[in-house]
């Protein structure tokens, strides 16, 4: 696991967890400035989740008010983590429909982009879809497959939740949208993904396995839904059958240069 300067904060005896008013004041920038961007660019049923989440703008929401839209949408809630957790931890978390929050938020510093995800990726990024069923059932799904993989098929396993629940699009009747949480948090990237300049293929599990990714680059490709559902539908399918195609049929070549060491 790799480090990270940040800290999560731990809640009182009553479970309330106390940001500094400069902690708050950096939510506040991050959610309005990119509630403007995701406009016209998000899914609809990611602004089904926002309106529905309702979120506060002056002030870091506290998760048990998450949880409370959240468990009467689908019967999921958040929970509290450090900054970064191992696999495993992760796996055991979706697979019993608690999505990961730590709860720090980034410095001014870092406004535009962090590697760990921090309480604005995750509850603006993620959980406005967690409140729509298919996509809360691919994402159990996801979590009951990785508890029982091996480490070799998590790896694969990494490249589809990283190609759809974090940097995914889907077509819809009003054009390309994003649904992907990692895009969806960054305003950088919620443009540059639905422009000319990034590759845009059709979704397909196994390719998407085969496909390596970088987490500190703008993706050089993203995959595109059909329509929002193919998630619930692709969770009913034999996920485990095509890790071991991806397995036996090898990576693609990256479309990004090597990290400089």
């Amino acid at each position: 696991m790799k480090s990270t300067q940040y800290v999560a904060r731990q809640p009182d005896a009553s479970g309330f967890i106390h940001y500094g008013e400069a902690e708050h004041q950096v939510w506040n920038t991050l959610i309005t400035r990119q509630l403007k961007v995701v406009d016209g660019r998000a899914c609809q049923e990611y602004l089904d989740g926002i309106e529905q989440l309702g979120l506060p703008h002056e002030r870091i929401p506290q998760l048990d008010e998450v949880n409370r839209v959240l468990h009467k949408a689908t019967g999921w809630r958040v929970a509290r983590v450090p900054a970064l957790i191992p696999f495993q931890t992760f796996f055991e978390l979706l697979a019993s429909r608690q999505f990961p929050v730590a709860t720090f938020i980034r410095s001014p510093e870092e406004l535009d982009y962090l590697q760990e995800p921090d309480i604005f990726h995750e509850i603006f990024g993620h959980c406005p879809l967690l409140t729509n069923p298919w996509f809360a059932e691919f994402t159990h799904t996801y979590g009951t497959l990785g508890l029982k993989a091996t480490k070799e098929e998590r790896v694969y396993l990494a490249r589809l939740y990283w190609l759809t629940i974090e940097f995914g699009l889907v077509d819809t009747s009003q054009g390309r949208r994003i649904y992907g949480g990692g895009i969806l948090s960054s305003p950088k990237e919620t443009v540059y993904s639905l422009s000319g300049e990034p590759e845009h293929l059709p979704f397909d599990p196994i390719e998407a396995m085969r496909t390596p990714y970088r987490i500190d680059i703008l993706q050089p490709l993203y995959y595109v839904l059909p329509e929002l559902k193919h998630l619930f539908e692709l969770a009913q399918q034999d996920i485990m059958g095509m890790v071991h195609q991806a397995m036996q049929m090898g990576l693609h070549a990256p479309k990004f240069p090597p990290k400089a060491a």
